[in-house]
């Protein structure tokens, strides 16, 4: 295994499901399409993070932290799995989360499991969210506590590797079914899901396509983020490989009005997948990354012989606080 030597702490309910989905595909007459269930990671509704944070937190408490500390928007779906490790590990949360003071949406969906989870929770309220938490970790410090600041979506070598163990995890379960995949698609935003199964399928030799559907970044900014951290967390793994923004296939052309702002695409894609499959996904990141799909294969993208793996990321909480915009 690519990570084993790597510190790393129980979080996640692993490995999680692949499962076919019979009906999608033939609601939509193109290739055969697979689920991988990372919703189903557990951790406070489950979600990625899961495994960027077993990684992460086995860092964090090697250097004898005593609080986590992370930023996200509103509604983060990294916030909530950082507060809730935080919790399953004995840790102080500070979480950093963009916007002004809480409105009614706030109250809801992540920010209510923050809550829950006990985490504080700090508002940006239109500063930059990396400078409050640099603010925050120094009065954790005069506090008598040792913060450990988490990276914005769990992306950098340390969280990325993650989803290095992520791809090995996913080629066994193909080759148990003696299956194989064609493409991978899945969310893609801060990169570390993204630079993990590259780093990866490169160095395993796996021959599918790693597709990553864009939530908000422009194509050539993200292959560049990709580049520059799949290149790092091969070296932290110890591994000889070398990355090029071109070798990261990203689609920016699904981004719609920006990040978070649901629109007919997803609503559309949510409930296809939830009538057909009874599987739901959130409206910011998969639900966006489904859409992406379900427009490629509408455009005769896969040949109807080949064999498609979405990803799930999670995010499920998030549709409780989009009600409204999802049932327009």
């Amino acid at each position: 295994m690519l990570t084993d030597h790597l510190p790393r702490i129980s979080l996640a309910h692993l490995p999680t499901p692949l499962e076919p989905l019979p009906r999608l595909s033939a609601a939509l007459g193109g290739p055969q399409l697979w689920i991988k269930r990372d919703d189903q990671t557990g951790l406070a509704t489950g979600g990625n993070k899961a495994r960027k944070l077993e990684f992460l937190v086995a860092e964090a408490l090697a250097q004898g932290a005593t609080t986590l500390i992370t930023a996200g928007a509103p509604q983060s779906n990294h916030a909530r799995q950082t507060a809730a490790a935080a919790a399953k590990c004995g840790l102080r949360a500070v979480l950093v989360l963009g916007g002004g003071p809480p409105t009614q949406q706030r109250h809801g969906g992540n920010v209510l499991l923050d809550r829950l989870l006990g985490a504080e929770l700090r508002w940006a309220e239109g500063r930059d969210r990396a400078e409050v938490m640099a603010e925050v970790a120094k009065e954790e410090q005069a506090a008598g506590r040792r913060p450990y600041i988490v990276p914005y979506g769990g992306s950098n070598p340390v969280g990325a590797s993650g989803y290095v163990a992520a791809l090995e995890e996913l080629a066994a379960q193909l080759a148990e079914r003696s299956l194989r995949m064609d493409h991978v698609i899945f969310a893609t935003s801060s990169g570390g899901t993204q630079a993990g199964l590259c780093v990866a399928a490169k160095a395993l030799h796996f021959a599918a396509r790693i597709v990553g559907i864009s939530v908000d970044k422009e194509a050539k900014a993200l292959q560049a983020t990709l580049a520059a951290l799949a290149r790092d967390t091969a070296a932290h793994l110890g591994l000889e490989l070398h990355f090029a923004p071109d070798e990261f296939f990203v689609h920016d052309e699904y981004c719609g009005a920006g990040y978070g702002i649901v629109s007919k695409m997803e609503r559309a894609a949510i409930r296809l997948l939830a009538e057909t499959e009874g599987v739901l996904l959130d409206p910011v990141y998969t639900g966006r990354a489904l859409a992406g799909l379900i427009d490629l294969i509408g455009q005769g993208a896969f040949d109807e012989e080949e064999m498609v793996c979405f990803w799930h990321t999670g995010g499920t909480p998030g549709l409780f606080a989009y009600g409204d915009a999802l049932l327009e």
